[in-house]
């Protein structure tokens, strides 16, 4: 099971230098890929999660393509409505051939209703937009003679029915972000009925997960898969693999926007669960 990390690309701690130090940690650490966020216009309902200044996300990874090497890239997710379909193909595609065909295409409908205002989108159709851009990226992906996109998973969030039906029909993985475990395993099972129902496959599973260590246990129905002791960690990533997920990525940010002037926090968990991935992978070598 592959690990990645969803690295805080806005905030007042956020600047070129520390979205540098945040990817060669997140590689170093020998993670397995990069995401980052989605916000164009840093509206009022925006500013309260995720404050300016914000770091576009093709632009970001552009630049960060240059300052590694080895470590994906993906979008944690790309809100598919603000941009024009061809846009968004045309960027994805360049930046997939940029950086040695690196990228993940994570997408979602988005949330915040000034920024749609902003925008001039109309929050209400963001759902049947959503829909129409994606088959309009795909298609143009499809002329290998223009766009030479290359392999570019498109990894779909949410968990409403229309979130699952729209992973089955459109996505290469299902991206739901920051469940606790029972919820994940019951929408897991919805998205099979919707599968089943469309005679279709189900998608890959690709989680985005909390990561917030506490040296007491969690407990309650409300934890959050991610949250809690190294061990309860160590669980909830057990059972990901379990459950088929190929795919983790962990976002240690917890809602405070001051924690990114702070990363080391953050960087301690995340050395915590590269060592736990050490050690799993050696005693599997040893059991071979």
């Amino acid at each position: 099971m592959n690990l990645g990390v969803n690295v805080p690309n806005f905030g007042p701690g956020t600047d070129p230098g520390m979205l540098r130090a945040w990817a060669q940690t997140v590689e170093g650490l020998g993670f397995d890929l990069l995401m980052v966020s989605d916000h164009v216009a840093v509206t009022p309902d925006v500013a309260e999660q995720y404050p300016a200044p914000f770091y576009e996300p093709f632009t970001a990874l552009s630049w960060l393509a240059g300052v590694t090497s080895r470590v994906r890239l993906g979008t944690t997710v790309l809100i598919v409505p603000y941009r024009h379909p061809l846009l968004i193909a045309r960027m994805a595609a360049n930046l997939n051939r940029l950086s040695g065909e690196r990228l993940v295409l994570g997408v979602g409908v988005g949330w915040a209703r000034q920024e749609f205002a902003a925008l001039g989108v109309p929050f209400e159709r963001r759902g049947a937009l959503t829909d129409e851009y994606l088959r309009a990226v795909r298609a143009a992906w499809a002329d290998e003679k223009d766009y030479r996109a290359g392999p570019i998973p498109i990894w779909v969030g949410g968990h409403s029915d229309a979130g699952l039906r729209r992973a089955v029909e459109l996505g290469d993985a299902w991206h739901p972000l920051r469940l606790t475990p029972a919820a994940l395993r019951a929408t897991l099972g919805r998205m099979r009925e919707i599968a089943d129902r469309r005679g279709r496959p189900v998608p890959a599973l690709a989680p985005r997960i909390a990561l917030r260590l506490t040296e007491s246990p969690v407990t309650g129905p409300e934890r959050l898969a991610g949250e809690g002791t190294i061990d309860q960690v160590a669980g909830d990533l057990d059972e990901l693999r379990l459950l088929g997920a190929e795919n983790v990525v962990l976002d240690p940010f917890n809602g405070d926007p001051d924690e990114t002037r702070h990363p080391r926090v953050a960087w301690q968990a995340l050395a915590a669960v590269a060592a736990l991935q050490d050690d799993n992978r050696s005693r599997r070598t040893e059991s071979t």
